[in-house]
């Protein structure tokens, strides 16, 4: 049986998850600000959870329809047969996002949501199921546009960025899938030198270590469609199965992360040990002004902290100079990228980059600044040619 989804992600990473999703094989895949709608079986939807680096969720439509007011809503949601998705002994919560929506109370529109899955549940088998928002057994989403609405089951769970690995993390961490659509975005491939000298909780190595070793990143966590009252145990054990029978040894990947917080490389070590990723990444204590290239070239991904996280923008105008000068004078044949919403970065580098991509981290906008740092002796063999 053939449904429609949707899978959200972090913004500016939509035609990633196109990519994504055409390897996987869904059908009639259309990209939109924030994710990408699709169609497929259930077994997509299972796939997609378990090997999507980019997704945040993968939402399942089970309605849509034309409303002006919070009672056509009503009577949209009373219409499906909330029965066949999942029983009244679970409980729920209803998440409603609105872009142009005409309805002045989102919350009352939640709730109005709420009592029409709860009265349908009353209608069909003679009780209603609890709400709960904290830990839902079923999340449901709706999405209100300016005439239309849309339905959703989610069959997540919690957030797909949460790869079930990091246990530690310092403050601000950067989402496991916005590190690795900036992985991909970098063009760096598995198997050729990678150095983060800011390491943080390591999330760039995290994801770095599971894209080389080809580990599905779902395949430590549960999820959302496990509780749907349509789930294949079987065909989602045998799924489980053929992932992890693919991932490759733990061997080391020339991934290499440094920081100069102490804390950090200990919080690093702690989630690769965790995550069985200790003997992939070579890790150590240090300032980024002071590394060095552990390869004649590579490629740099780094998420310096920002103004939020060092809390003097004085320090940072004092730092970027330094973290230029070093990339100058060691990192010639390297690509380098930063990811930071302090637009002065490249200025106060006094380096010019190749490219500016805007991304969100949350709800932060930010850039990932690419800068080529062109060896000087690459120039000077080429003009002999």
């Amino acid at each position: 049986m053939h449904h429609q989804f949707f899978a959200t992600c972090p913004r500016g990473l939509e035609s990633l998850l196109e990519d994504e999703l055409k390897s996987l094989h869904a059908r009639q895949i259309k990209p939109t600000d924030g994710g990408v709608g699709f169609a497929g079986d259930m077994l997509l939807c299972y796939r997609a959870n378990l090997e999507s680096r980019i997704a945040t969720r993968i939402l399942l439509q089970v309605g849509k329809g034309r409303y002006s007011n919070e009672d056509e809503l009503y009577q949209g949601a009373k219409k499906i047969d909330w029965t066949q998705w999942f029983d009244v002994e679970q409980n729920f919560m209803v998440k409603v996002t609105g872009v142009k929506c005409p309805l002045k109370s989102l919350e009352f529109a939640t709730l109005r949501i709420k009592d029409a899955i709860c009265d349908r549940f009353r209608e069909e088998v003679g009780s209603r199921p609890s709400i709960d928002t904290r830990e839902p057994d079923i999340r449901v989403h709706a999405y209100l546009g300016a005439e239309e609405y849309q339905l959703y089951v989610d069959t997540s769970g919690n957030a797909l960025y949460q790869r079930g690995l990091r246990r530690a993390s310092i403050e601000a961490p950067l989402r496991e899938n916005l590190a690795a659509g900036i992985l991909k975005l970098s063009g760096w491939q598995p198997g050729t030198p990678l150095l983060d000298p800011m390491c943080g909780s390591g999330t760039f190595l995290l994801e770095a270590a599971m894209m080389a070793l080809d580990i599905a990143p779902g395949s430590n966590r549960r999820f959302g469609f496990e509780r749907l009252r349509n789930f294949n145990a079987a065909a989602w054990q045998s799924l489980l199965k053929q992932a992890k029978s693919r991932a490759k040894p733990v061997t080391f990947q020339k991934l290499y992360g440094s920081d100069l917080d102490l804390r950090a490389v200990r919080v690093t070590r702690q989630n690769l040990e965790q995550a069985g990723l200790r003997d992939a990444v070579q890790i150590a204590h240090g300032d980024f002004t002071e590394t060095l290239p552990p390869a004649t070239e590579g490629t740099l991904v780094a998420n310096p902290p920002y103004g939020v996280r060092i809390g003097e923008d004085e320090d940072l105008a004092a730092l970027y100079p330094k973290m230029g000068e070093s990339l100058k004078r060691k990192f010639a044949g390297w690509n380098t990228y930063f990811l930071t919403n302090d637009m002065r970065l490249p200025k106060l580098m006094r380096l010019a980059p190749s490219k500016r991509t805007p991304l969100f981290n949350g709800a932060l906008e930010c850039r990932l600044f690419e800068i080529r740092m062109v060896a000087g002796s690459n120039r000077k063999e080429k003009s002999h040619d």
